[in-house]
């Protein structure tokens, strides 16, 4: 790509907030009752999407300090 971002980071990018859309769904829905490991099934794929998002925009480039 010209802009210089990974070729899935859009794909991440949509899959990482349907997956917070759908946290936030479930933890309204189930306000007084909330599960926890049901709440840890969406926020463990939930932050691994946006995290790979963020690592395929990060593109190092040969004179960026980091």
């Amino acid at each position: 790509m010209s802009s210089g971002r990974g070729k899935f980071f859009y794909l991440y990018l949509i899959g990482g907030t349907v997956a917070l859309i759908l946290l936030l769904y479930s933890l309204t829905t189930a306000y007084p009752n909330i599960n926890h490991g049901g709440a840890l099934f969406y926020i463990i794929p939930t932050l691994a999407l946006y995290y790979m998002a963020y690592k395929t925009y990060h593109v190092k480039k040969d004179g960026e300090l980091m």
